[in-house]
């Protein structure tokens, strides 16, 4: 990922130095692990019997051996032990997996406005009504698992809320500057996970928000509408939550050292507790890292999660652009993308001649057109002989003279493949004497950087050939970086976020990932109040923020999950994800296909089925039901057998088994509303089957349309679904026959359609 979105998002955790740090600790002391037991007890909260036991002999060797104890939705424990007793553990009975704590990182208003733009059914969602935007989602919980929360801010006020929810369990802990007078009708709950050191003594924790990553993910999700929201008067307007009649439960797993997975698997215990709709996470490992089921907290806490019947949430990681990248892949998880919005903050620069580059990134300088400062390429500022023409270039710090520098603008380029930020370029050409930064790169100008109030842009490389090659017609070449500006109604967009991880999912064949892509690049929403180094000099910490990443997209999707949660109550976990996909938006606002950065067509393994759309999901007319069964057969094609599943899952039907030949083939006739299949052999067709219920009107047919590739075959049969009073369930197979052999992995779709509906299927054919 490049450097940039770290100045961006600066709330991300570089945390692979404390894992290694961790692995070191562990195999010479005592290190944490998880010790994870499957299914809980009981629905009472109870502790099995063989799990008290476990935990019994270790306090006796040590009173504060245990950090956590599961038995909501699931049992196990987080305890202190040394290698040895790790590997002992793991053989015990009733002992599904044993592993050491992991530590994951973060993925880190208009967008609501641009959604239902985008969206062909306008619902009645007005952010400058409060009694009406306090209907939408009403009274659906949103549990987000982030750093915490700022409870002052105005987009958790709870003006014109009803009662909580007679049915939620929750709690406000008492902390360090945060108590339960903090919370309200919005803010229903807030729980925070600080483990004790050796001696048992625990670390004064709270759930207030030290980083601001959780106030904003949480208001984005369900913040109340606030009127005259801005950043220093950028992105003006009112910001609301997608679901602002949503309440919200904050769990702060997060620290400042990262988000242990212990406290993440504690928060998913609590939650099924509490009573939570809607687990929302941005947050995740990094790509290529991600752990299989029985090691991976998030998607062991998200099965239980949704066995529960509560829909699970999480960022897709903004390791793009590159392929398998995309993480949080369960099955049973929906894995948010990352998408720009029609906004764009423009930094104009002026150029001799009065001529005019449309530049991007935030800036609050003081040049004006009038006043024009000499211009000149890092190349011809190096310090030494020793500096490479690159490093110049890329004015990576060390490598500017101050003579050369001081009192001009530097047009810099991005050539050191991210190895440097944009702020370390920036602070070379500052800390030179330099008056004003240029950056060359197509990626950054997308995701508007921020740069205080130093005069600075960001151009694209064909902007910055142009302002290269005038640079070098002239002897004294000048410019002047003008402050920014918002512009609405930008096209194209929605584009594909640079950032945005992108699947295949380098652990899970045949699921196609992410499921959808939201709204994620400077995204306005609530900040902490105090955060003095987001200030402009002079000026009051800012109450509002931009931040990009998946961690901003995926609580746009989490709110339009509580919405139709809210409009729909007995819906499934799985029918919700599939009004959503199914539903999604795959034209930009030029009514053309979404594209990525480098304008080419964007594909499935880019954004799933689509743009969500934010009123589709409440009528999709049809959604496939993913049920329990689907689950334990994918665990069944990753290893487990019927007694591991067993003990995983308290739902195993009773004439539930694993095929003699369970291999990830299985995983593409799982009922999910996309499809992927692999191993396609020329003229060797592969056939999946589907499943739709139909949640319309009870007579109705539905007819396929099938958009397929060149040199692929698909059949679909029946053709037609037809629906009554008495049949709510209808199956169909779909055949993939190649005509010839394809080194690239083959995109098309499947949509039933009666007329008012349109549920769309995508697919991914692979021959690999």
């Amino acid at each position: 990922m490049k450097g940039l979105f770290l100045f961006i998002c600066f709330s991300l955790f570089i945390v692979s130095f404390i894992i290694e740090a961790d692995s070191a600790s562990q195999s010479q002391n005592n290190g944490i692990y998880i010790v994870y037991m499957g299914a809980a007890a009981s629905s009472n909260g109870g502790t099995r019997h063989d799990q008290a036991q476990l935990i019994s002999s270790l306090i006796r060797r040590n009173k504060n051996a245990v950090v956590h104890s599961y038995k909501n939705g699931f049992s196990g424990f987080a305890a202190r032990l040394s290698e040895a007793e790790a590997k002992s553990m793991a053989q015990r009975p009733g002992v599904v997996s044993v592993f050491p704590d992991p530590v994951l990182q973060l993925h880190t208003t208009h967008s609501w406005d641009f959604l239902k733009y985008q969206t062909d059914e306008k619902i009645n969602s007005s952010p400058s009504s409060g009694s009406d935007s306090s209907l939408i989602g009403a009274d659906t919980i949103i549990g987000i698992l982030d750093t915490g929360i700022w409870p002052e801010s105005e987009s958790f006020n709870d003006k014109d809320m009803g009662p909580i929810p007679a049915r939620w369990n929750g709690t406000c802990m008492d902390g360090q500057d945060f108590g339960s007078s903090n919370c309200n009708k919005k803010i229903v709950g807030a729980r925070f996970y600080e483990e004790s050191d050796d001696s048992g003594i625990k670390i004064t924790g709270s759930a207030r928000d030290e980083n601001g990553h959780g106030t904003h993910v949480a208001s984005t999700a369900a913040g109340s509408p606030v009127a005259g929201a801005s950043y220093y008067g950028l992105a003006a307007g009112t910001a609301t939550g997608g679901s602002p009649g949503s309440r919200i439960a904050m769990y702060r797993v997060c620290t400042t050292f990262g988000c242990r997975g212990s406290a993440i698997m504690k928060a998913f215990d609590d939650a099924i507790a509490d009573g939570v709709d809607v687990l929302s996470l941005s947050l995740g490992s990094s790509p290529g890292l991600e752990p299989d089921f029985p090691t991976n907290p998030i998607a062991i806490g998200a099965f239980h999660a949704v066995e529960k019947g509560i829909v699970v949430v999480c960022s897709a990681g903004n390791s793009g652009p590159g392929p398998k990248t995309v993480v949080n892949t369960a099955p049973w998880i929906l894995t948010v993308a990352a998408t720009t919005i029609d906004r764009d903050f423009e930094t104009d620069v002026l150029l001799g001649g009065n001529k005019l580059i449309k530049g991007g990134g935030i800036n609050f300088g003081n040049m004006t057109k009038s006043t024009v400062y000499p211009l000149i390429h890092g190349n011809s500022t190096k310090s030494n002989d020793n500096v490479s023409e690159a490093d110049a270039r890329s004015c990576v710090p060390g490598s500017l003279d101050e003579n050369k520098v001081k009192g001009k603008i530097v047009l810099c380029e991005n050539l050191d493949d991210g190895e440097y930020f944009p702020s370390d370029k920036l602070d070379e050409v500052k800390s030179r004497g330099g008056v004003g930064f240029i950056l060359i790169d197509d990626d950054e100008r997308t995701v508007a950087p921020k740069f205080k109030a130093f005069p600075a842009g960001v151009v694209s490389k064909k902007d910055g050939t142009e302002i290269l090659a005038y640079i070098n017609s002239t002897r004294n070449p000048v410019a002047s970086i003008l402050p920014t500006i918002s512009i609405t109604k930008y096209k194209p967009a929605p584009v594909v976020a640079y950032f945005s991880s992108r699947g295949p999912a380098y652990n899970t064949p045949n699921l196609l990932k992410p499921d959808i892509t939201a709204p994620g690049v400077a995204i306005l929403a609530a900040w902490p109040g105090n955060d003095t180094s987001e200030a402009l000099p002079g000026q009051k910490p800012p109450i509002f923020n931009l931040l990009s990443g998946t961690s901003m997209s995926c609580p746009h999707v989490s709110g339009i999950a509580a919405t139709v949660k809210a409009v729909n109550p007995t819906w499934s976990p799985s029918a919700v994800k599939s009004a959503i996909m199914t539903t999604a938006i795959q034209t930009n606002n030029l009514k053309a296909p979404i594209t990525t950065v480098s304008g080419s067509k964007a594909t499935p393994y880019d954004i799933g089925a689509g743009e969500a759309s934010t009123s589709g999901p409440l009528k999709p007319g049809l959604v496939y039901e993913t049920d329990v069964a689907d689950y334990l057969q994918f665990l069944c094609s990753v290893g487990f057998n019927i007694s591991q599943i067993k003990l995983i899952s308290s739902t195993v039907p009773k004439d539930f088994s694993c095929p003699k030949n369970s291999s990830s083939e299985l995983v593409s006739n799982m009922n999910y509303p996309s499809i992927a299949t692999s191993s396609l052999k020329e003229n060797e067709p592969k056939k999946v089957t589907r499943t739709v219920t139909n949640t319309g009107e009870e007579a109705s047919v539905y007819t396929a349309i099938i958009e397929a590739p060149k040199g692929l075959e698909v059949q679909v049969i029946p053709t037609k679904l037809e629906f009554t009073n008495k049949r709510k369930k209808v199956s169909y197979d779909v055949s993939f026959k190649a005509s010839s052999t394809s080194k690239e992995d083959l995109f098309g779709s499947i949509t039933w359609t009666n007329g008012k509906y349109k549920v769309r299927s995508p697919f991914v054919v692979s021959s690999n």
